[in-house]
């Protein structure tokens, strides 16, 4: 197993063996030194593009059919913490702050698009926001600490809107639009692993496109409240195709993952990478060979990180200049805690954890 104090370096290294899980997906070594293995959900009925990692014990997932659960045993078992009368809503992004305490966003058109809190890991909840503007679709949230997080909806009349919080996800408000850049006829945000709108430190903050006629990546060092556009690189110019997902290790270095989510359809150039806080992008010199929706950097490394989606998970060990397949199960989203615990989770109930 993978020990709490594990290096992200042997991490990075041990990635580099071929992948196992308990339900393999593809033949596989016998002896693979690290490998996803799955963790029963029992919710086979359930899409879980939500996940947060809070540590190699402890995780939350949200999904369709307004499903939640969490595990307090690394994933041993898991306990259905599903709001009272959700299961019309679809969750596509979950925020944990400990075990405890977590938000969880659900995506759709006017009154669809909801946040909601727990302070009792999941006993109750509270709906602190609903959406009331037709026009609206919410997609991702992210939070820079404890009290201070943002939400992002498609554009509303030609610029992405923006929920701001100051109590943790208890009150949200609209902030101005006035520093927000138009979107691209056709742009928007994909809600498909919670990764469209992520922030490092205190004040920085991005936002992932498609769409539209390319594929940008928005950033705000003032927590949305002025933002800026870049183009990646990754193929867009189709509602299907676009930036998917974001990671940054901190201000300056990000990795961007994305492409064409049509089963089949090509995707070339589906990652890309900055050194400057996305004020440029650099195409991958060897990106996954197919779509990709979700990312994480490896903690306590500076050049490690997953990707992962339909068609398998891969793993860069040079900030993103390469990638390689090293598992070919399906995953939508990924993420890694502190303590180097990396989970993913997908379709058909899936969640499964790093381990050795």
């Amino acid at each position: 197993m993978v020990s709490l104090g594990l290096c992200a370096a042997a991490l990075a290294a041990a990635l580099a063996a071929p992948a196992r899980a308990d339900a393999p997906t593809r033949a596989e070594a016998p002896r693979a030194a690290a490998a996803w293995r799955l963790k029963d959900t029992g919710r086979s009925d359930v899409r879980f593009r939500g996940l947060a990692a809070v540590s190699r014990q402890a995780a939350w997932v949200a999904g369709s059919r307004g499903t939640v659960l969490r595990t307090k045993n690394g994933g041993r078992s898991w306990r259905n913490v599903s709001p009272p009368g959700a299961q019309g809503l679809e969750f596509r992004d979950i925020e944990a702050f400990d075990g405890q305490r977590a938000v969880v966003l659900a995506i759709g058109e006017g009154e669809a698009s909801r946040i909601l809190r727990t302070d009792d890991g999941g006993a109750t909840w509270t709906e602190s926001f609903r959406n009331d503007d037709p026009r609206a679709f919410y997609d991702c949230v992210t939070f820079f600490d404890s009290r201070n997080g943002l939400a992002m909806s498609d554009p509303v009349d030609g610029k992405y809107r923006i929920l701001s919080t100051r109590d943790g996800g208890r009150s949200w408000r609209v902030l101005p639009d006035a520093g927000m850049p138009a979107a691209q006829p056709g742009e928007a945000g994909f809600a498909a692993s919670g990764q469209c709108l992520v922030s490092a430190g205190p004040q920085d903050v991005w936002l992932a496109t498609g769409g539209g006629a390319t594929g940008r990546v928005l950033h705000s060092a003032d927590r949305g409240l002025t933002w800026t556009a870049t183009e990646t690189g990754i193929p867009a110019g189709d509602p299907a195709r676009g930036v998917f997902a974001l990671a940054f290790r901190d201000r300056r270095h990000g990795i961007a993952v994305g492409g064409d989510y049509r089963t089949g359809e090509p995707s070339p150039h589906a990652a890309a990478r900055t050194g400057d806080g996305g004020g440029t992008w650099r195409q991958s010199a060897a990106p996954p060979p197919a779509y990709r929706s979700g990312v994480s950097w490896l903690p306590r490394t500076r050049s490690g990180a997953l990707a992962v989606g339909p068609t398998g998970t891969d793993l860069t060990r040079d900030g993103g200049r390469t990638w390689r397949t090293i598992d070919t199960g399906s995953y939508d989203t990924v993420d890694c805690a502190r303590d180097s615990a990396c989970w993913a989770s997908g379709e058909k109930g899936r969640v499964a954890r790093l381990e050795r």
